[in-house]
């Protein structure tokens, strides 16, 4: 299937997924829905790196903070509006990831891994220290009642945006796999030292896909500030955002886009669940419960069941 065509079923899904959640008319449909489709743009970011290319990346709550601080600093400078906000959250995200990887990629395996999360630890320990967002006290944001332009509840509005970025980068993810980048992120991952004798420029596709993975990242983490209202760097850097989005993948499958999206909407819903039925403290019980089946049961992800 050509990607356009791919691109337009993408769309169809999204808008779909809007009407069943305007019929079921229920605010609380919203914040889920809305963590759900956050998992799933962060699931397939993350996926582009370290699925395609084999890079396992701890680093993801600091590109996800540095997108959410960006919209903060935007909110307290400008009156822009959030599509704007999640741009320029991605393009620095980006920017990070591509300095970042330049600095780490030549490290491999779990050096690589060690080195995103240290990455994260001092982006955290730079925004605690930075009066101007809050530090540790944190920032409040006080996000609009509704959207003029559009005559819908702000939350309604987050939940489109997200919906809209997870179209961007389901389409991106499954447009580089059938494409000569995936083929060279490919080769990086099955053998990067045959790949680099081969003459593939490792380090150049390296950068590309941290660059991507990162500006995504922080795309989905620009409208965090107005969902939550406060945000403070404990939050903003939890390592909760670390251990669900590389499970996912994992979960689903990292060889495929669909992968991260069976993952994420898996083990997101089953979180919601959990959050309403019991506690929230479960998350990450839940996580580990599904990791531990998954690894034994399937270690290729979902996936795997139907690719043998």
């Amino acid at each position: 299937m050509k990607n356009s065509i791919f691109v337009l079923w993408l769309i169809v899904a999204a808008l779909l997924t809007y009407v069943c959640a305007r019929l079921v008319d229920n605010a609380y449909c919203y914040f889920a829905g809305y963590v759900v489709l956050q998992y799933i743009a962060l699931a397939t970011a993350w996926n582009i790196l370290g699925g395609y290319t084999g890079y396992v990346n701890f680093g993801i709550p600091a590109f996800i903070a540095l997108g959410a601080y960006s919209s903060v600093v935007l909110h307290k400078l400008t009156n822009l509006p959030l599509i704007v906000m999640m741009l320029i959250g991605g393009i620095v995200s980006g920017l990070v990831g591509v300095g970042t990887g330049y600095l780490t990629l030549r490290l491999r395996g779990t050096f690589f891994s060690i080195a995103t999360l240290a990455m994260a630890v001092v982006m955290q320990t730079l925004v605690t220290n930075w009066a101007f967002v809050g530090g540790s006290r944190g920032a409040y944001i006080i996000r609009p009642a509704t959207v003029p332009y559009l005559g819908i509840d702000y939350i309604q509005y987050l939940f489109l945006m997200m919906l809209g970025l997870c179209v961007l980068t389901v389409g991106v993810a499954r447009a580089i796999e059938k494409s000569r980048l995936g083929y060279g992120f490919a080769t990086i991952r099955d053998d990067e030292l045959a790949a680099e004798a081969s003459g593939v420029p490792t380090l150049r596709l390296k950068l590309i896909a941290t660059g991507l993975s990162g500006g995504f990242m922080g795309m989905v983490g620009a409208p965090l500030p107005y969902y939550v209202t406060y945000l403070d760097p404990a939050s903003a850097f939890s390592l909760s955002y670390a251990v669900n989005t590389i499970a996912m993948p994992l979960i689903g499958g990292t060889s495929s886009w669909l992968g991260p999206i069976l993952g994420a909407i898996l083990l997101g819903t089953l979180q919601q669940v959990a959050t309403v039925t019991i506690s929230s403290a479960w998350s990450l019980l839940i996580v580990g419960v599904m990791l531990v089946v998954f690894v034994v049961a399937a270690p290729k992800g979902i996936i795997g069941w139907f690719w043998k």
